[in-house]
């Protein structure tokens, strides 16, 4: 593991590389370096602007692929972001190469990872640390219903440019409490519609809000995979989280879901809003796709009537 600093800013390579030109983008004031997908993002201020450059084909000290497939990824991610336009999204500016390295620069998003999951020893070493997730949770209702609205409005935006969400979870949402502002990241796994798993279990996702066909191989990805999604986020977004479970960012059947590999609802008991939203929520999230609504429109107008 070789360390580097640029501008007092202090990441880590798993192997020597010359990253020093970044500094000729402007000035240095952040570094995410620990990342499985072989990209390293910095935060650089140029004329009193904020952007975020993220640089593929690095050799990040968790990377679990090859710099190849790193710039692959990231070039099908800057199409995705091209190809669906919300005002929920981390603006895209420009994109280029430089040497082996391939760039996507977007404008810098103030706000907090809700799913801060490279945080989490930090916050089981100390309980007093109040997580980002119990902070959105400590929220009054209606902030947490304004933020379900657009989250209803940016899925039904995927499902029209043609795509699906693939790898869209809580660490995807961002927050600032000073605002009340919401943001989403990383879309880069997205794919264009229709979609098979052809990786069974292993396809993308947490364990924690999984649709039960994305451990099937064979099945069908469609809009009611994404509905299953986005119901899942929901439940959370309104159950109570377990104290008992560290990082305190968990309902209660975390354990559950984890051992079966999807999601499971909630139960009612921690549920904040009314029987008639749980009753939506639950059909949303049916393990037979048959059972849930059909399309986005007819989850969210069942969503709006429950409340």
């Amino acid at each position: 593991m070789i360390q580097y600093n640029l501008n007092n800013v202090t990441y880590r390579l798993r192997e020597p590389q010359d990253l020093s030109w970044v500094q000729e983008e402007g000035h240095v004031f952040s570094v995410i370096d620990q990342t499985g997908s072989g990209c390293i993002l910095f935060g650089i201020e140029r004329t009193g602007r904020r952007y975020l450059y993220k640089i593929a084909g690095v050799q990040t000290v968790e990377a679990e692929v090859s710099p190849e497939e790193s710039i692959r990824l990231l070039r099908h991610a800057v199409q995705v972001n091209r190809d669906i336009r919300h005002p929920l999204l981390c603006p895209l500016v420009r994109d280029f190469a430089h040497g082996a390295f391939y760039t996507a620069v977007y404008g810098y998003v103030q706000g907090d990872c809700l799913f801060d999951h490279w945080n989490f020893d930090h916050y089981i070493a100390r309980p007093e640390v109040i997580t980002p997730m119990q902070r959105f949770h400590a929220l009054p209702v209606e902030k947490r219903l304004e933020a379900a609205e657009e989250l209803f409005s940016f899925m039904q935006t995927v499902i029209d440019a043609g795509y699906l969400a693939v790898d869209f979870y809580d660490s995807s949402i961002l927050y600032d409490f000073d605002t009340d502002r919401m943001a989403l990241c990383d879309i880069d796994l997205f794919q264009k519609a229709p979609l098979i798993n052809e990786a069974g279990a292993g396809y993308f996702g947490t364990t924690r809000l999984k649709a039960p066909e994305e451990n099937e191989k064979g099945a069908v990805i469609d809009a009611r995979t994404n509905l299953f999604t986005l119901g899942a986020i929901l439940f959370d977004m309104f159950t109570e989280l377990d104290p008992a479970q560290e990082p305190r960012v968990y309902p209660a059947n975390v354990p559950e879901r984890r051992k079966i590999g999807h999601f499971l609802p909630n139960a009612r008991k921690g549920f904040e809003l009314n029987d008639q939203v749980y009753e939506v929520l639950y059909k949303a999230t049916a393990m037979d796709r048959e059972q849930r609504f059909q399309t986005i429109q007819d989850f969210y107008e069942n969503w709006r009537k429950s409340l």
